[in-house]
Order: structure tokens, then C-alpha cells, then sequence
């Protein structure tokens, strides 16, 4: 989550969502890191372009971006969205697996994808 401690947003997303974020199947699943827009970008985050307004919330796979919420549109939305970025996370890890399958499945060693 990208935040700033000026926005109203981002304050009105911690008392509706995140104050129980990790009790909840999404939290535990997708744990929850906050990181200021005003902050020097931490290493691991350099390479993300594009978050220009707060709070952004940037779902990653092992370094690569999945998909992202800008904003936050009110609870009820805030879950959808998350939820389709979930089910696009399961995708992109059973697209991995499959990936890695049919490499395991060739006779000649190969190399998967780093990012799986």
C-alpha cells in the first residue's frame, strides 16, 4: 500500500479495512506492507512506475506486478477489487506451475521462468 499520512483516503481505508486487514483470508494471503509516497522507494519496490495517487495498493508475485487498485472507492469496492486481483494471482501461479511442468515434462533440461 502506497500511502501518505496527508491523505483522507488512505486514513478512511485504515478505519474501514485496515484496522482488520490481517484477520481477515485476504490478509493472511496477501500480507499488507505500507510504504510513504513521500519515503525514498525501498529497493525492492525501484522498479514500480506509475504510483501517482494515495493510497495505491500493488499486488506482487515474487517481484512482478499482478494488478493494482488506485484509490480507494469505499469498503464494499475496495474487497471486490482485491478480490479479482486474487483470482488473477491464482492465475498467474497456476500459469507458472504449468509452465514449469512442461519444462520438467521435456527431455532435455530447461530453465523456468525466474519470476514463477
Amino acid at each position: 500500500m502506497f500511502n501518505s499520512s496527508s491523505c483522507t483516503w488512505c486514513e478512511l481505508w485504515e478505519d474501514e479495512v485496515g484496522v482488520i486487514y490481517e484477520k481477515t483470508d485476504e490478509g493472511k494471503n496477501l500480507p499488507l506492507r505500507r510504504v510513504s509516497v513521500h519515503d525514498e522507494r525501498p529497493v525492492d519496490l525501484e522498479k514500480l512506475k506509475g504510483v501517482m495517487f494515495t493510497p495505491t495498493f500493488v499486488l506482487l508475485n515474487n517481484g512482478r506486478e499482478i494488478g493494482r487498485i488506485i484509490g480507494y472507492p469505499g469498503e464494499a469496492h475496495f474487497w471486490g477489487l482485491l478480490d479479482e486481483l486474487f483470482v488473477k494471482l491464482g492465475a498467474s501461479i497456476q500459469g507458472c506451475k504449468h509452465t514449469q511442468q512442461m519444462a520438467r515434462s521435456q527431455s532435455a533440461p530447461t530453465s523456468t521462468n525466474a519470476t514463477c
